[in-house]
């Protein structure tokens, strides 16, 4: 497997097969159950596009009273754990000392994407985040650790892996959209992009 390198996000194509995927989705999917997605709004007031949930000892949440990470779903349930299919991974490419605090589950539907962000609400900035990309391709878009300037794209496709570490952690990234029903992974189509992070 070659591995890709762009602004210092490591990018490993087709880390998971399609059995992997597959077991991963069916994972996901009791997640999903017992915390369902949600449509999170910004603290400006404004519908994101992209519905999420989370597993693990925190989950992260946006609505009016700012960007936070949560110990309970927004229904007021406990956050499931951290399915075993996804701490494998971590454990082969992170760390096996220590699990990731969140998995965050971003679903795009037709039409959903993610503007330029960083990702700063953990206390922690020494690890990495780790992203993993199932179903449909995504168009990544990378900038730099400050806004403006000049970006880089690259297509995401189902089985892909993301390590955002060291000089590449704080930088802006986003989404700008997605290739609908360009997988069958997916019933219906869309991409699940999941994202592990150690939050304390």
């Amino acid at each position: 497997m070659m591995e890709l390198g762009l602004r210092g996000f490591r990018i490993l194509p087709g880390y998971l097969d399609d059995t992997a995927q597959q077991a991963l989705v069916e994972a996901l999917r009791d997640v999903v159950a017992q915390a369902p997605l949600v449509s999170p709004m910004t603290p400006m007031g404004r519908k994101m596009s992209v519905r999420m949930t989370s597993a693990g000892r925190y989950g992260w949440v946006s609505d009016r009273a700012g960007y936070r990470y949560a110990r309970q779903h927004p229904a007021g349930q406990d956050w499931p754990a951290i399915p075993a299919a996804v701490l494998k991974i971590w454990r082969a490419l992170i760390s096996d000392t220590r699990d990731p605090d969140c998995c965050l589950i971003n679903y795009y539907g037709e039409g959903a994407r993610m503007g330029l962000h960083q990702d700063k609400d953990e206390a922690d900035f020494s690890w990495p985040v780790l992203s993993v990309s199932l179903g449909d391709e995504g168009l990544l878009r990378i900038g730099h650790t400050t806004r403006g300037g000049s970006t880089a794209s690259h297509w995401l496709r189902s089985g892909d892996v993301v390590i955002m570490g060291g000089d590449a952690r704080l930088t802006y990234h986003g989404v700008d959209r997605i290739r609908f029903s360009s997988s069958k992974l997916l019933i219906g189509g869309g991409r699940l992009n999941l994202t592990c992070r150690v939050v304390d």
